[in-house]
């Protein structure tokens, strides 16, 4: 990790050697960028003083040179004209060589100006043309970061994002939930972040799934974006969501993710891609067509309400009459039971009964018994205890 400090507000930031390598590359290209137009600047202002000057050598060689042809001219025309014909001609021969000697001089210095002004002029052309090219790397680099909306070193889209959301929650987005999705869903995944934002009775207008999708330049496998639609559609269904966004920094040369918001649902239902700076604007234009619909979906949750209430109810009279039937089966259990026990207790009261009707058969029978009871009966058959009794009482 590295650590960098803002030279506005001192605060310091880690960031991993890839963030740090493109932040000096940043660095290297900005300095690039200016040294460029120094050069730039220095060759023009060089090609300047390098054209005064041939211009100006040129000026002063040629009033030079004619100013002493003038002069052998002058010099020539008067020792003509103390000589007689044939010195003249010879003269004025020799002065019509000097002029044409003069303009031919004078034509190869031209010559030679314009070649060296043409050579410098290539030279700085060249030099233009290389800067001109990377002056238009540079401009489109930064369109596209401009475009991408990365503003701070070191941060993150999620970050970017969720600074750009909160910026606008105290005054847009009072009612709104938007975090990060931290439940891991049946499958083993979870999307990035979870906006959803309901009315003050607690009827929620809308709900998306976001998922944030950043790649390094010097990344060797680019992805693209279809690659995390299906992902992304299976988390907007496990937590319930209605709309699914993909915010994508990837295939950054595709126009048609560069053109604006991409709708995709042609592949999965309420699915779209978006670049960051469209991030604010999506939720924007998804809540705002939501509340257009807000009312219906208030009716069709009353309806669901009111199914609700009819299903629940049944069901409490369901268990009702189950409780009833339950407590009317076991009344009906015990009540046999109790007539068992009736009928039992009638058997055993009746046995009782038999019982005692029989005892008191017997106890009459006894009495009988003990009313015939005489000690001649009781000897009758044994003569000694008769014999004994007479001998105690002979009356008896």
């Amino acid at each position: 990790m590295n650590t960098i400090r803002c030279p506005h507000c001192n605060q310091e930031f880690e960031i991993d050697d890839s963030s740090y390598a493109s932040i000096l590359n940043q660095i290297r290209t900005h300095e690039f960028d200016k040294e460029v137009h120094e050069k730039i600047e220095q060759a023009e202002e060089q090609h300047k003083k390098d054209i005064k000057l041939l211009e100006q050598q040129y000026s002063n060689q040629t009033q030079q040179e004619i100013a002493k042809k003038d002069a052998e001219i002058q010099a020539l025309r008067i020792t003509l004209n103390n000589k007689d014909n044939e010195a003249e001609l010879k003269k004025k021969a020799e002065l019509a060589q000097l002029e044409i000697k003069k303009n031919t001089e004078i034509d190869a210095i031209k010559t030679n100006l314009n070649d060296e002004i043409t050579k410098k002029t290539n030279q700085i052309n060249l030099l233009a043309y290389e800067v001109s090219a990377k002056e238009e790397e540079i401009e489109r680099l930064k369109e596209m970061k401009t475009m991408l909306s990365t503003k701070m070193v070191g941060e993150s889209l999620e970050q970017h994002c969720e600074i750009e959301f909160n910026k606008l929650r105290a005054t847009g987005f009072k009612n709104a939930y938007f975090e990060k999705d931290n439940k891991v869903s049946e499958s083993g995944s979870k999307g990035d972040y979870i906006f959803r934002e309901a009315d003050d009775d607690g009827t929620e207008i809308v709900s998306i799934m976001f998922e944030m999708k950043n790649e390094n330049e010097t990344t060797a496998t680019k992805h693209k974006n279809e690659d995390f639609l299906k992902e992304l559609d299976k988390d907007r269904n496990e937590k319930k969501c209605e709309y699914a966004v993909l915010v994508s920094l990837l295939e950054s040369d595709n126009d048609l993710y560069n053109s604006g918001i991409v709708d995709m649902s042609h592949r999965y239902p309420k699915m779209y891609v978006i670049r960051p700076q469209f991030f604010v604007p999506m939720i924007t234009l998804l809540r705002n067509a939501a509340l257009n619909s807000l009312q219906y979906k208030k009716d069709l949750v009353a309806i669901k309400n009111q199914d609700i209430d009819i299903a629940n109810f049944e069901n409490d009279m369901n268990e009702w009459k189950m409780s009833w039937f339950n407590t009317m089966k076991n009344a009906g259990k015990k009540h046999m039971e109790a007539i068992e026990q009736i009928e039992k207790a009638i058997k055993d009261l009746e046995k009782t009964r038999d019982a005692l009707i029989l005892s008191d058969k017997h106890l009459n029978s006894a009495e009988n018994k003990l009313e015939d009871l005489s000690i001649k009966r009781l000897t009758k058959n044994n003569p000694t205890m008769a014999e004994k009794f007479e001998k105690l009482n002979p009356q008896e």
